[in-house]
């Protein structure tokens, strides 16, 4: 397949952007990444953007969806692009569900060519797994979703990550997905462009403002449980910043000024069980992304959430669960191979 550029149009070309899609990948990610580029050439009036999808042998992708879409070139075909000159601006790497089941050296040592040679490289979704596995991201910031963060975070230490929509660091952008990616694509087309054009665009895709990178990912504690009162909310923001750690409940209650019969009681009141329940949820629910998501022993998972065995661990997932972790895991590899 021949996909040079001809040089006629050269001239009103901005940027070349490949989007690299793999199984399952996030089809909301994909979309609201490249929406905004056929816009923005529609609001200026040439093809200030141009784009091409590809996969690893050149055939249709599904996405986690399951919708099938086909793509215009291989990851040979790309290399050959490469290695005459014509390599593109920037490759997106898109992918969602299952990334830690993505292992491919030869994908991870194109997308390392690609960035030797002043690529821009960029993850949407899920897609800071694959370039940290390609060995792109240590020492650099990068956000993925918020889902996948915990696997991540155990599995590449290296990598600065956090739970931001989007973070752009050198030649490298990340984004958690959804439609965090809109937000990122229009930072780039305000940084190419400008803020007129940006906003263009937005009123095209019926948004109203470009958020900020640091913006959070997940609602805010008070819309997604439900809960109103302040005590409560600080207590719950103390357990998610101490998984690994769990601080003792007369700890977490004398830092806000409460006994722990205070904190007790406002728990049963808003949250219909004890703090010491909840938090215990919690660090299970981590330990539940991690057993899925990552490739941590047993014994790794449970220190990683504050037990201190993994006897202890194993009870408490059952009665959690209903299945012990063992369980939980050799399910995820059965549904995989499935």
């Amino acid at each position: 397949m021949n996909t040079a550029i001809p040089q006629n149009e050269t001239a009103d070309l901005k940027r070349t952007i490949v989007f690299f899609l793999v199984p399952n990948f996030s089809m909301i990610a994909f979309a609201t990444a490249i929406e905004p580029l056929r816009i923005a050439n529609r609001m200026l009036g040439h093809e200030a953007y141009r784009w091409r999808l590809a996969s690893t042998d050149g055939k249709p992708v599904a996405a986690s969806n399951g919708v099938e879409c086909a793509v215009n070139t291989s990851l040979e075909e790309e290399r050959r692009l490469l290695n005459s000159g014509q390599k593109p601006s920037m490759l997106f790497v898109c992918s969602g569900i299952q990334v830690e089941n993505f292992r491919n050296k030869s994908v991870f040592a194109f997308l390392r060519e690609e960035y030797n040679h002043g690529v821009a490289i960029g993850g949407m979704c899920t897609g800071a797994h694959i370039l940290a596995a390609a060995g792109l991201l240590s020492g650099k910031r990068c956000a993925i979703h918020w889902e996948n963060l915990p696997g991540f975070a155990e599995a590449f230490p290296k990598a600065e990550v956090y739970a931001d929509l989007f973070e752009v660091d050198s030649n490298i952008y990340t984004c958690a997905g959804g439609t965090a990616a809109l937000d990122m694509m229009l930072k780039l087309i305000g940084d190419d462009f400008d803020s007129n054009l940006v906003n263009r665009i937005c009123e095209q895709a019926l948004t109203d403002r470009v958020r900020n990178p640091h913006d959070r990912q997940r609602l805010p504690l008070r819309a997604r449980l439900g809960v109103q009162n302040s005590k409560v909310l600080t207590v719950i923001e103390m357990m998610e910043a101490n998984l690994s750690e769990p601080s003792a409940l007369v700890d977490v209650a004398g830092s806000i000024g409460l006994s722990r019969r205070q904190i007790e009681r406002l728990f049963r009141q808003e949250m219909g069980r004890s703090p010491a329940r909840y938090y215990m949820e919690m660090r299970l629910d981590r330990a539940r992304h991690l057993l899925l998501q990552s490739s941590m022993s047993i014994v790794e998972v449970a220190v990683a959430c504050g037990f201190v065995s993994a006897s202890h661990f194993s009870k408490c997932y059952r009665q959690l669960y209903g299945r012990s972790p063992q369980q939980e895991r050799a399910e995820r590899k059965v549904n995989n191979a499935a």
